[in-house]
């Protein structure tokens, strides 16, 4: 059961993961705000004294500014829609951060150049921008600490060091309260970043459990279907099958040593269960000794076949319960999918037919071979 738990909790991570990097695509009018604010601001410092190094810096800046709203406008529907793993949402999160830390850098060298050789008027308008566009890292990437903090700093220092390298009380004063600043916006960021974690990992670990079996910690039937429907989704017209189970001799274990004994086998069967599938595929319990298991991108149907005959034989095996040896079977119903229907209640239906036409011939040889 640990290793369960160990599961349980990794999935809980990874969805707690994939919610926040969606968050970092859900707003774009900081973005578009500050694209046209820095547009405006590099436009007047180069018009008030043009230099190569501050059109250089400036056009990177832009570029990189108008680059991020591009990547959070095209990626946000997918973003905030598409079914993620860890690997799915690390690669959006990188994705994001590119041109979010290229302008950062390029914005600090932007504001440092300024402060070196614009007059005071200029500097204003900085410091406004470099603060505005701060608190918008703050609010908008505060579930991902190690962006916010990184794209705050990579704005906020240059000036900051430059400030301080001045001649001036005003503007040491200015780099002080502005490295104060930046402490408590990184602080507030790791504060809110927490309470988030324990606010959506309560309320995802609230939704696991609804979407498991209490006794055997399988998927539900609730959780089967939304993982069927993301996985069709995902990968549509792909050869799978569903196999329907369920325990002979289960009721006769049941009835003769109690239903804790009962519980415990099938929490057992259901440890067999794991480790018979591939990663990618699952196995559910429907509900008293009824279990499924859905393969998803066969090669060919006989993989299905081989898969019900390790099932079966995994089963087989004795099971060690309380200081009982006990054995039972199984009966696998299976029907394989081609891609022109992938509709869970259908194939499921079909296969549970299977599964009764399968129990039907067993009965049918033993009373052949047990005389009357």
């Amino acid at each position: 059961m640990g290793t369960v738990k160990s599961t349980s909790a990794q999935a809980l991570c990874d969805k707690i993961l994939v919610e926040q990097v969606r968050s970092l695509f859900a707003n774009t009018v900081p973005a578009t705000f500050m694209l046209v604010a820095f547009g405006i601001t590099g436009v007047i410092a180069y018009s008030g004294r043009p230099s190569r190094a501050m059109e250089v810096i400036g056009t990177i800046a832009f570029l990189g500014c108008a680059t991020r709203l591009a990547v959070t406008l095209l990626l946000r529907d997918h973003a905030l829609t598409a079914p993620l793993d860890r690997r799915a949402a690390r690669r959006l999160e990188m994705i994001f951060a590119g041109p979010y830390l290229t302008f950062s850098t390029f914005l600090g060298l932007f504001a440092a150049l300024a402060f070196l050789r614009h007059p005071p008027q200029i500097h204003i308008v900085t410091i406004c921008l470099v603060m505005g566009y701060g608190a918008g890292v703050a609010t908008n990437c505060a579930l991902r600490p190690w962006l916010a903090i990184s794209s705050m700093s990579l704005a906020v220092v240059p000036m900051v060091t430059v400030s301080c390298l001045a001649n001036d009380p005003a503007y040491v004063a200015t780099a002080l309260i502005t490295l104060g600043f930046l402490a408590a916006g990184g602080q507030s960021v790791i504060v809110r970043c927490r309470a988030y974690e324990r606010e959506i990992g309560l309320r995802l670990r609230a939704s696991l459990l609804a979407r498991h079996d209490a006794l055997t910690a399988l998927p539900n039937r609730l959780a089967l279907a939304e993982y069927f429907r993301e996985a069709v989704l995902t990968a549509p017209q792909r050869l799978l099958a569903v196999h329907f189970l369920d325990l002979d001799g289960f009721k006769l274990v049941n009835d003769a040593h109690g239903h804790a004994v009962g519980d415990a086998l099938l929490a057992d069967v259901a440890e067999r269960l794991r480790g018979a599938v591939r990663a990618g595929d699952i196995a559910a319990r429907l509900g008293g000794d009824e279990f499924v298991i859905v393969q998803f991108g066969l090669d060919s149907p006989a993989e299905a076949d081989v898969l019900a005959r390790r099932i079966s034989a995994a089963i087989r095996a004795p099971f060690d319960i309380q200081g009982l040896a006990l054995t039972i079977s199984t009966s696998v119903g299976t029907i394989v999918s081609e891609g022109t229907d992938q509709e869970l209640e259908r194939l499921l239906e079909q296969a549970d037919a299977r599964l009764y036409d399968a129990k039907s011939k067993r009965r049918v040889a033993y009373l052949q071979v047990v005389p009357a």
